[in-house]
């Protein structure tokens, strides 16, 4: 059942706005925290020793620790060593008619390193590492050390006493043998990167920057992490490595901190060690970068300073911490705790976090806002219901796998009558130790723990975020969860009616270039990350349907890329069909040209015995008048579907009648040449001669125009083809003429044929003759060079339709040309001025 988290909180001068998190369950939180606490206390670890005793407790056992200052920081693991020991001594099933009780060991939870560095490096006789129990016999009993793995580590020297290290998981104490007799209790962070990634991934933030400890462990991380982000197309905007040594921080601190505010990152991860250089420093950093996210783990959840602030995702801590159920009865200890039997002071676990109930009804649309001058005043309405942190869980479960070791030795002394020593004294270490180290048991809270089995591969992450409030309050609230032991798409889990109303957006962004919408692609710049890059359009006729695509894909010939480029879409197949206007207009030219030259045909044939027919060699005229009716008609082969045979013929069809038409003109010329030439008596056999000579001129040129249009058709003919560059949408039908270098050698041959035409006939233009046509026929051919010089750099400037167009429009042009040029005159004369039509003695 889903309840609905609310909580307003304002503190004076500012006030903050409504945070409302729909969750599975209230898992709200609240610490306070004086500022004058915030540092120092990060330098404290501690150190217990847990032994049995036959006896019962004293009530005022553990009065002599009155007498030590406990930092606040870890005071929690004096409050988990009173309720675990409390717990184990009230089950009559563990250790039963024993009393189990610990001891700290003296100057660990003051000051760690200061009496460790000194017992190690100078070797002092009265401090025994081995016994912390001084006046007492030598025993073998299991110590708790923690959270720093320095401390274990310094502890370990000399010594065979088992050792249990409750602080994060460090894989420098996992090397069982150098360090035998050290165990880890808490879970190995296997799958957290992976987590990490996931959350970045569901997010979509793709620029992250990462500070680490320079050290083995962060550049394993960096490694690690690197490589899972890659997976996922997510980029390092930036790594920094802290030093271990302030020394050598102190020098580099003014780089990092400028790599760190002039990055564009939004999102950073901070990875490194616990009690280290990079968790004072991390306080810092949240003050000195506004509006950054920042992701950890919960061994970095510091008290940090923020100098603005507001409810948002860009002011709050990512935290990814180990699940573990909540222990209720913890709880209830606290609330009935006897201060006489544990002297501890309630107000101190205020630094850690405790629950406060933060559901309201589903229904409740409105929360009313107040003031408050006082962080105090708001805590007066909640109890204090402190929760363990991650290193009291991992105590907790510490004291538990010793008592469970004590009872199995207790067991064992038992059955092997061992009643020379006290029973629950233990002085076989490694039989200690074998014990510890195989031990698996179920916690009260039905969690398993297996000494033996650390790298818990299942191992299942909360997921918080932190607000850090002026004042030293602290809220956070569990936004999701990360199993990588459920199938892919169910490893992360985030609530999605979580909702944050603070006039923002939604879920803030984190990338180095924003998304290239539909229509673009991905240019990558040079020697960038690859989250880098420009936003190019989609080129012609190439669409990209997705966003951040990294090629545009190209559309298929019978398929246009729409405006925006984001689909394709079907192309229109047109051609220069009758239908079209111009192709309508163009036939019936055509036609009308046709039929006028067949009229011409039907005048020349009617007059054929008049004097301006006759001088004219009525033959040629008849062969001229009938290639200039084929002549227009071919050009009705253009217009239509094209298909095959047309597209053969189209181009047949116009070289061989305008070779017919031409070198007809050719003849007519040289008749016209030969008639004034050859008109003495003893010319007469030449004459004849070069009169056979005309009447073969026009099947010969046509032959060689038939060879040249052999050829062509049989080394690349023409074929159909499909233009999609003309026009935008449409698929345009036309006829490819196979060879170009065929289709300008026909077109050449035509125009040498004209140029000899116009070259004789401008030579006989001034001849005497009344019917003399030379002039006629050197404008003609004039008419036919002007069109298709000009035909040439028109045609081959246009596409599709309009090509058809123009090379239509030039046929009939040029036969018009002819036509007119040369019959225009001689018909007035036959039809308007017969009075014209008489021979000149």
């Amino acid at each position: 059942m889903k309840k609905l988290c609310a909580f307003t909180i304002a503190f004076f001068p500012l006030k903050f706005c409504l945070i409302l998190c729909s969750l599975t369950e209230p898992n709200c939180f609240w610490r306070i925290k004086k500022i004058e606490v915030y540092d120092g206390d990060l330098q404290n670890d501690c150190g217990f020793v847990l032994f049995t005793l036959e006896s019962p407790i004293e009530e005022n056992f553990y009065n002599h620790i009155i007498n030590f200052r406990i930092p606040a920081r870890k005071y929690e693991f004096f409050l988990v060593m009173f309720f675990a020991t409390d717990e184990i001594n009230k089950n009559p099933y563990l250790l039963s008619n024993m009393s189990l009780i610990f001891s700290f060991i003296f100057g660990m939870c003051e000051d760690t390193m200061g009496v460790l560095d000194k017992a190690y490096l100078h070797q002092n006789n009265y401090f025994d590492l081995l016994n912390y129990n001084c006046g007492r016999k030598k025993r073998c009993d299991v110590k708790l050390t923690g959270p720093s793995w320095k401390t274990s580590l310094k502890l370990s020297v000399n010594s065979r006493a088992p050792k249990i290290f409750f602080g994060p998981f460090n894989p420098n104490l996992s090397d069982h043998d150098q360090f035998p007799y050290i165990y880890q209790i808490a879970t190995k962070d296997t799958y957290l990167l992976h987590g990490m990634v996931s959350l970045m991934f569901h997010f979509e933030w793709t620029w992250i920057g990462l500070i680490i400890t320079d050290d083995d462990q962060g550049i394993q991380f960096h490694s690690d992490l690197r490589e899972e982000m890659q997976r996922h197309a997510i980029c390092l905007a930036f790594v920094i490595m802290i030093p271990e040594s302030i020394k050598l921080y102190n020098t580099k601190f003014k780089i990092y901190d400028q790599q760190l505010m002039t990055s564009s990152a939004k999102v950073t991860i901070i990875y490194g060690k616990m009690i280290s250089t990079l968790e004072l420093n991390f306080a810092r950093w949240t003050y000195l970068v506004a509006r950054r996210i920042w992701i950890t783990t919960s061994k970095l959840d510091v008290i940090t300073y923020d100098k603005d602030f507001s409810l948002d995702f860009f002011h709050g801590t990512v935290i990814f911490a180990h699940h573990h159920n909540d222990i209720a009865t913890f709880r209830n200890f606290m609330q009935i705790i006897n201060t006489s039997k544990y002297p501890v002071d309630i107000s101190q676990s205020m630094g850690q976090w405790n629950h406060f109930n933060c559901s309201i009804s589903k229904n409740k649309k409105k929360m009313d806002f107040f003031m408050l001058k006082n962080p105090m005043e708001w805590l007066t309405q909640h109890t204090f219901d402190m929760v363990l942190s991650e290193e009291g869980y991992n105590l907790y479960n510490a004291v538990y796998a010793v008592a469970h070791t004590y009872h199995e030795l207790i067991f064992q002394q038992v059955e092997s009558q061992e009643m020379a020593k006290p029973k629950g004294l233990f002085t076989d270490c490694q039989q200690v130790a074998s014990l510890l180290k195989t031990r698996v048991f179920t916690n009260p809270v039905g969690e398993l723990v297996n000494m033996n089995h650390k790298e818990n591969q299942c191992a299942k992450y909360d997921i918080f975020i932190i607000w850090n409030f002026p004042n030293g309050l602290g809220l956070k609230v569990k936004i999701g969860s990360y199993f990588p032991c459920l199938q892919q798409s169910q490893h992360l889990h985030i609530s999605e009616d979580w909702e944050w109303v603070t006039g923002e957006t939604l879920v803030p962004s984190s990338v180095c270039s924003e998304t290239c919408t539909a229509g673009f692609r991905k240019s990558h710049q040079k020697q960038t990350a690859n989250c880098c890059f420009d936003c190019v359009q989609c080129q012609e006729n190439e669409i990209a349907n997705d966003t951040d695509m990294e090629q545009c894909v190209r559309c298929p010939d019978d398929s246009y890329a729409n405006l925006e480029q984001t689909q394709c879409l079907q192309r229109a197949v047109t051609f220069l069909a009758y239908e079209d206007p111009l192709g309508m207009a163009l036939g019936c030219m055509a036609l009308s040209f046709s039929a006028i030259t067949v009229l011409v045909l039907v005048t020349f044939v009617k007059y054929r015995d008049t004097p301006i027919v006759k001088a004219n060699n009525r033959i040629l005229s008849y062969i001229l008048l009938i290639s200039l009716v084929f002549c227009f008609l071919c050009s009705l082969l253009f217009i239509g579907h094209p298909n095959q045979a047309t597209c053969i013929l189209q181009q047949a069809t116009f070289a061989i009648f305008f070779t017919v038409a031409i070198s007809t003109v050719l003849a007519k010329t040289i008749t016209v040449v030969t008639a004034f030439k050859l008109t003495t008596p003893g010319r007469r056999i030449r004459k004849m001669m070069i009169k056979g000579a005309t009447h073969l001129l026009i099947p010969i040129c046509t032959l060689i125009q038939l060879v040249l249009c052999a050829i062509w058709l049989v080394t690349s003919p023409p074929f159909i083809d499909r233009d999609i560059q003309s026009e935008h949408g449409k698929v345009i039908i036309i006829c490819n003429k196979g060879s170009v270098i065929a289709f300008h050698f026909v077109l050449g041959y035509l125009g040498s044929l004209a140029l000899g035409s116009f070259t004789v006939a401008f030579l006989a233009r001034n001849l005497p003759d009344r019917f003399n046509e030379a002039k006629f026929l050197t404008f003609s051919m004039l008419v036919f060079y002007s069109v298709w010089i000009t035909f040439l750099p028109v045609y081959h400037s246009t596409r599709g339709k309009v090509m058809v167009i123009v090379e239509v429009f030039s046929i009939l042009a040029s036969s018009a040309g002819l036509l007119g040029c040369i019959f225009v005159q001689k018909c007035y004369v036959l039809l308007v001025r017969p009075d014209l039509n008489v021979l000149q003695k």
